[in-house]
């Protein structure tokens, strides 16, 4: 389905949903064929999977049928379907490590719960008005799943889990690398008042931003190109990271991408379960910032700012390449002039300052959620997102 969420009309909203939830189903699929469907290790950037499932219910449930105001636990006006519903799955009250040892009930009745939301989202839907206000909250839950489906896919990475056969994926093309060079100006970033459609919270408001001339790879590093940097000793020598970088590199061990291990002279990489030859001409994926940032001191180059990348993209420069992973910048994430919560209280507010700011898309990415002003953020030491990086100059 080739359209965008933000102004998805009642019907495709329908279909949209529904496929979002068929792939969600799907990639629990391939955790129940590993036997990982209750358990899997206590890290911070993921649920257990059918808790997950569960929540991406409740959210809908939530925000669609308890017609909820806000994020703020109690503030929805109808009770959940199911008793405890609040208590399992509110994130706000449910701690994240408290997850794992939560008595749900049995998977058949977490999907069965599922199942029962999405029907009565959609009856709902169904008698709901076209116009952008009405359909915010469905608008709304679509996003947040295909965004947490985005991460599952990312929890089947880093465990290696093999994906089922509906999901595998095709090699990424090869893309003829280059630099753009870019004259600079003067770009509007974030969403106008008066724009149709759904905007996230980060996006709001627009404002106007120079950009001095500059120049961009027109596609991410490669693996080929980041290889160069590995067999150069680029992870031994602390002159090409930052104090941070080293501190990482020293809790870490790493003398190479996480993902990478030698097999005599080459170099093999762990995809879904399999190891497979490192793809040369295939951009570089599961790199923290630190990695990206050592890399640009080695090559002297850098990473773009945030308002170069948008600046980029938006310029439709026909050599430009995007949307293979999503990719560092060197800008911290941070609010926009003008900004404040939305509905969903917690989506923005806390990670700024703290986390970075990051651009595009992945290959896990649904191309209904897709804008060249999407702001997606990650913490500067975490590598599980299928993410890259291209460098600049000026």
């Amino acid at each position: 389905m080739n359209l965008t969420f933000r102004t998805a009309t009642r019907n495709e909203l329908s279909d949209a949903l529904r496929e979002a939830r068929d792939y969600t189903l799907a990639l629990l699929a391939s955790y129940a064929a590993a036997g990982r469907e209750i358990r899997v290790p206590v890290l911070p950037w993921i649920n257990p999977p059918m808790w997950e499932l569960g929540h991406i219910a409740w959210f809908a449930e939530w925000y669609v049928l308890r017609e909820a105001e806000s994020s703020a636990p109690g503030d929805a006006a109808r009770t959940s379907m199911l008793t405890k519903g609040d208590d399992w799955f509110d994130p706000q009250t449910v701690p994240h490590r408290s997850r794992w040892s939560l008595e749900l009930p049995a998977a058949g009745a977490l999907r069965t719960y599922c199942h029962e939301v999405l029907d009565r989202v959609l009856d709902k839907l169904s008698r709901t008005s076209n116009d952008d206000a009405a359909l915010y909250p469905y608008r709304l839950a679509l996003a947040y799943e295909d965004m947490r489906g985005e991460v599952l896919a990312e929890g089947l990475q880093a465990f290696g889990i093999l994906l089922a056969p509906a999901l595998q994926a095709q090699p990424m093309p090869s893309w003829a690398q280059g630099e753009i060079r870019f004259p600079g100006g003067t770009i509007s970033m974030g969403s106008e008042p008066e724009a149709p459609g759904f905007v996230f919270d980060n996006e709001k408001r627009a404002h106007p931003v120079h950009v001095p001339a500059f120049t961009m790879d027109s596609t991410l590093v490669s693996n080929a190109q980041y290889s160069e940097f590995v067999a150069d000793g680029g992870y031994q020598n602390p002159q090409y990271w930052s104090q941070a970088g080293r501190d990482w590199l020293f809790k870490h061990d790493r003398s190479a991408p996480r993902d990478w291990q030698r097999d005599g002279k080459r170099w093999l990489c762990q995809r879904f379960g399999q190891d497979i030859v490192l793809p040369a001409n295939e951009p570089v994926r599961h790199l923290s910032l630190y990695e990206a940032q050592a890399y640009c001191t080695w090559s002297g180059r850098r990473l773009p700012t945030e308002a170069e990348w948008e600046y980029a993209v938006l310029s439709g420069h026909p050599a430009l390449r995007w949307g293979d992973l999503w990719e560092w910048t060197c800008t911290a994430f941070e609010p926009y002039p003008g900004f404040a919560p939305d509905a969903w209280q917690t989506y923005s507010a806390p990670h700024f300052g703290s986390h970075q700011s990051v651009r595009g898309a992945s290959f896990a990415t649904p191309r209904r959620i897709q804008s060249p002003k999407f702001r997606r953020f990650c913490l500067p030491d975490q590598e599980q997102m299928f993410i890259g990086f291209r460098t600049c100059s000026y």
